[in-house]
């Protein structure tokens, strides 16, 4: 709570700062507020605190504040409610109720937006938490693609439940790394066809793997590397990739073998800009994860997809 509300006193009006949870006003304001002079208002203050009433250091705080050169001394809301009893005005006691409803406003619209984001936060820990339910159950998951599964899992919820403070959306987009250049088209038909030949060699693919449909792997890149208002749409590497490798999956761009393509130009991109290893020289996700996640956006409602496009940033996220 940060913020400026108005009080409208008998000479006129005071802009009164909230700020931890209290109300604050400079001496100045006081002397309007009370009606008094300043050597009355400065006076009552400073026997307030050498009386041992309040401590200074908790009930006065400096700030700088518009059109002044220096910082200036303001007094929470008890130090201006002893100000009114001492000199004894009814302005006090008017403002001292103003100022309690108007806390207890502000402390319960707060209580009630953090409710509201611990709900939709929750909300959307089970729904990725039943995507991976789904995907556990999927005849296409190996015991090794199972083990990738769970450190997923282990990852996010370590996100989830340690990283975020209290007050913010606990599956926002991590800290992220800008830019990010993507293959041209050439570049990602030429790679494709490399994995291609390698594939059918060992008998893991046949002609149909990576057999473009239509225009979608131009269209894809294109998408990807648009931009709005002169800024791009999807700004940093990991959001390049983890809609990189979505796109891939759920657009089906190919005939066959759209998992495999997706995981392929996903680590293929980040290994073109320097993001495939983590400070350690360690994968950020090594091949049986990797292998998982591909799976559990196969098996992910399209309607979920800004879920699995966090948890696939989240899964990316190092340091920066």
């Amino acid at each position: 709570m940060n913020e400026i509300s108005i009080y409208q006193a008998e000479n006129g009006m005071i802009e009164v700062r909230l700020e931890d949870d209290t109300v604050w006003l400079t001496q100045a304001q006081m002397v309007a507020l009370f009606g008094r002079d300043q050597s009355v208002i400065s006076r009552h203050i400073g026997n307030i605190f050498k009386d041992g009433e309040l401590e200074r250091e908790s009930n006065m705080q400096k700030m700088h504040i518009a059109n002044s050169d220096k910082p200036t001394e303001l007094y929470n809301l008890d130090v201006i409610i002893s100000v009114g009893y001492r000199v004894k005005s009814q302005q006090g006691t008017r403002f001292r109720q103003w100022a309690t409803r108007l806390l207890r406003e502000h402390l319960t619209q707060g209580f009630t937006l953090n409710r509201q984001r611990f709900e939709a936060n929750a909300t959307e820990l089970e729904a990725a938490l039943k995507l991976v339910k789904k995907a556990a159950q999927s005849s296409e998951l190996l015991a090794d693609t199972g083990r990738g599964l769970v450190d997923i899992v282990t990852r996010y919820a370590q996100t989830f439940l340690l990283l975020q403070r209290y007050d913010e959306g606990l599956l926002t987009e991590p800290k992220t790394v800008a830019g990010g250049v993507l293959p041209t088209y050439q570049e990602a038909s030429i790679a494709l066809q490399q994995l291609k030949v390698g594939l059918i060699a060992r008998g893991e693919a046949t002609e149909l793997f990576a057999l473009e449909r239509g225009d979608g792997l131009i269209a894809l890149l294109g998408n990807l590397d648009q931009t709005a208002f002169g800024e791009p749409v999807y700004p940093s590497i990991e959001a390049k990739a983890a809609h990189l490798l979505y796109f891939v999956i759920k657009n089906h761009p190919f005939a066959d073998g759209n998992k495999r393509s997706g995981a392929f130009l996903f680590i293929d991109f980040l290994n073109r800009n320097g993001c495939l290893l983590d400070k350690n020289r360690q994968p950020v996700i090594n091949d049986i994860g990797l292998a998982a996640l591909a799976l559990l956006v196969a098996e992910s409602n399209p309607n979920q997809k800004e879920t699995m496009i966090r948890l696939i940033m989240n899964m990316l996220a190092q340091e920066v």
